[in-house]
């Protein structure tokens, strides 16, 4: 319904203005009776929803209404599936009209800058292209069913330790390349209702009250349509955040953020004229709401949990496989662990579900494996506990004894990970590696199946024949994990982020959390595997590893175009092939790797990536569209992403670490970089920009004209390479300072003046 929005604000009492810009509550917006403005509620759920009543707060954890728990966001990510998390978050969106819902916090595009983060299992990837990707398919999937999205946590949200008060100092460059890429086409191409802002400082102002964050990038520059919601008791100073681009402030100030709106207005510190334009914002999402309200909504759960057991069979990444899986269904099988009857499946904190319905591990393999196969359990470890139990041992190593393969269900428990702490170290449980290397000693056939949110150390991996990396997969993993370890699906995940062989690793290891309220981002635009790729450290796994139990072949690489200029685009294309006997999956990634540059990038950096379904001996053809941001770098000199004119490698791959095609083109730019040049500009600068090099020269002819040195015949090649090396890096007053006389101050003022009046391009 069309609504003259202006005028309904033009109707509005100061206060009325005031009032829309916090919640009624924890959370509802207020409404305005009447002009006819609803109260539309919001509720946490970026893998499944969690609706709360208005009287509780955000630390009732386990009091909402049923609603299907999907794999949290790690898991999901690690599908690689646009289409899936599509259809996951329209089932989101469904229930959220069952409910009542206008607004669904979710989901969080955070880069996973350290393992150790507690909400890791919140966020994607490590990679902004991919978190993005993922992030773009969960918005529209939500937002095709009439319910808002809220992507969070806007920006450099990177860790729990502090973050309501921490100061992320990371340089523009890195800002740009790696934590806002990872929110930027989301919000370009998926148009999220609303952003929410995150609790932190970045580079010294709040993020709530962020003005280079909020308003010229986030609305002006990417287009934000919908409004800027706080995270929950974000904000800082209300004036001065809604000056600065936040518009709603949740949960409720109880009346304390309308008086400071107020009183910033009439004092004259706050344009009501931006009032105003916060208001037409959150009517404009408000009534968006409204008119996308399904009278009578209803889902069907069965359909749903059904949906959440294919997400969760296509979230998990086999990490190892020793010919152990798929388990045959004869012979004698030994279960072990407690996660087996009571699942870790799911994050803490302001994401935990209550879920429709909740399947037992061990059961589900009961039902999958048949009556052809013994099934023997064991209890392994007390999941209260990091302290071994030799009983629980014991026992498990008796079973394990008489089985033909055992397998161990291990991983993090709940207080390992959650929101509002970060984890200390990679380790699992003691007592889970303890009885890996209990069960080692009687039975040499082991598969382990994880349940964590993020990675760990695993010094234990030679003693698994296989490993399956479960993340949290939602209320249906039980079955999911069934399906997968008697090969009635395919594995067919591969990881969103780095497992490091040791913390120390990992390129934020000497800078995370950071000392006092202040962390500084100084491994910069390397993280992730672009760090392990520089410094040619192994990983343990690498960034888009997963295997499978087919095999697949890839070849006939082209591309349409072998040069091009930074305004085309190149079609890329290949043909992949299944060459095994079962029908699978495969993910196909695509990384563009600048081969000379002036500025340091990483070896390589995902620009796309399709996952492709093929039955035994079926192949089909895989096409990619690059355009000037697959080959760019944010330059910081002119404000905007940059393509150095050079040569490209375009790498296809199974994972990072796995290329098996290769083509390179020449990129063109068309963009004018000015310099200024000044007496410290060097020698060798000048002579790498075409324009300038004549000019250069004839600098230089003058220059030796008093250097007898120079003209020497018999100089050695070390000495022509030394003073080659010398004159390279040698500023323009350094001519004066040689030349005996020869260069003058007027002369080199006059080239100077010469210089800066040409074209200059890079």
């Amino acid at each position: 319904m069309a609504r003259d929005l202006k005028n309904i604000i033009a109707d509005m009492t100061l206060e009325e203005k005031a009032s829309l810009c916090s919640g009624l509550d924890y959370w509802q917006l207020k409404g305005i009776e009447r002009l006819g403005i609803p109260s539309i509620m919001v509720a946490d759920g970026p893998h499944g929803l969690r609706k709360q009543s208005a009287e509780t707060d955000n630390f009732s954890l386990h009091t909402s209404v049923p609603a299907t728990c999907f794999p949290s966001a790690a898991g999901l990510a690690s599908t690689w599936n646009r289409s899936l998390i599509h259809r996951v978050g329209a089932a989101l969106g469904k229930e959220c009209q069952a409910e009542d819902v206008a607004v669904l916090l979710g989901p969080g595009a955070n880069i996973k800058r350290s393992p150790l983060c507690g909400r890791n299992f919140e966020y994607f990837s490590e990679d902004p292209y991919l978190s993005s990707q993922m992030a773009a398919s969960h918005i529209n999937g939500v937002q095709s069913q009439g319910v808002g999205t809220s992507l969070k946590h806007f920006a450099a949200n990177n860790q729990e330790h502090r973050r309501m008060s921490v100061d992320v100092l990371v340089d523009e460059r890195t800002l740009r390349e790696v934590y806002l890429a990872s929110f930027e086409e989301a919000v370009k191409k998926a148009k999220p209702w609303t952003v929410m802002c995150a609790y932190n400082k970045v580079n010294g102002e709040f993020a709530s009250e962020n003005n280079y964050l909020l308003n010229k990038i986030l609305k002006d520059e990417w287009g934000l349509e919908g409004f800027v919601v706080s995270d929950w008791s974000a904000v800082n100073e209300r004036g001065v955040a809604l000056e600065n681009g936040l518009d709603l402030e949740m949960p409720s100030s109880h009346g304390i953020g309308d008086k400071k709106i107020m009183e910033a207005v009439t004092s004259g510190r706050l344009d009501e004229n931006k009032l105003d334009q916060t208001a037409e914002r959150l009517l404009k999402i408000i009534f968006k709401a409204l008119d996308n309200k399904k009278e009578s909504a209803v889902y069907d759960p069965e359909l749903h949990h059904q949906l959440a057991r294919e997400a969760a069979r296509e979230s998990m990444v086999l990490l190892k496989n020793d010919f152990l899986l798929p388990l045959k269904r004869s012979g004698t099988i030994a279960v072990i662990g407690g996660f087996t009857h009571r699942p870790r499946y799911q994050g803490g904190g302001s994401s935990h579900v209550n879920p429709t319905r909740l399947e037992n591990i061990y059961e589900e393999i009961e039902d999958v494996a048949g009556e052809s196969t013994e099934i023997l359990y064991a209890q392994g470890y007390d999941l209260t506990s990091d302290e071994t139990d030799e009983g629980l041992i014991n026992e498990a190593k008796t079973i394990a004894a008489k089985a033909d393969t055992a397998v161990l269900f291990v991983g993090l428990p709940d207080r390992y990970e959650s929101e509002g702490y970060d984890r200390e170290h990679l380790r699992m449980p003691d007592n889970h590696i303890q009885l890996i290397e209990a069960i080692a000693e009687v039975n040499s056939k082991i598969v382990v199946v994880l349940s964590n949110g993020a990675p760990i150390e695993m010094p234990w991996l030679d003693k698994a024949g296989a490993v399956l990396e479960g993340y949290l997969g939602g209320q249906a993993l039980g079955g999911a994990i069934a399906d997968l370890l008697f090969g009635d699906a395919n594995p067919s995940g591969k990881l969103a982020e780095t497992f490091p062989k040791k913390l120390s690793d990992n390129p934020s290891f000497l800078n995370f959390p950071g000392e006092g309220d202040k962390v500084e981002y100084k491994e910069g635009i390397f993280v992730g595997y672009r760090y392990y790729d520089k410094k040619e450290i192994e990983p343990l796994f690498p960034f888009g590893h997963g295997l499978s139990y087919t095999s697949f072949d890839y070849s006939n690489l082209k591309v349409d175009s072998k040069e091009i200029s930074d305004q085309d685009t190149v079609s890329v294309r290949l043909t992949v092939k299944n060459t095994g006997n079962r029908a699978g999956k495969e993910i196909v990634q695509l990384y563009v790797q600048d081969t000379e540059s002036t500025v340091i990038r990483p070896e390589k950096e995902l620009k796309g990536f399709e996952k492709v379904d093929l039955q035994p001996g079926e192949e089909k053809n895989i096409a990619f569209t690059l355009d000037k941001r697959a080959f760019a770098y944010y330059n910081v000199t002119i404000k905007d992403w940059h393509v150095e004119t050079g040569e490209f490698n375009i790498l296809i791959g199974k994972s990072s670490r796995d290329l098996v095609l290769a083509e390179t083109i020449h990129v063109r730019s068309t963009v004018s970089i000015p310099i200024l040049v000044h007496r410290n500009t060097t020698i060798g600068d000048l002579l790498s920009y075409p324009h300038l090099a004549p000019i250069a020269h004839e600098m230089l002819a003058k220059f030796s004209e008093s250097n007898s040195l120079l003209h020497e015949a018999d100089m050695t090649a070390d000495t022509i390479k030394m003073i080659a090396a010398m004159m390279k890096f040698m500023p323009l007053r350094a001519l004066v300072n040689f030349s005996k006389g020869a260069v003058t101050e007027e002369m080199l003022a006059g080239w100077i003046e010469r210089l800066n009046s040409q074209l200059v391009t890079s």
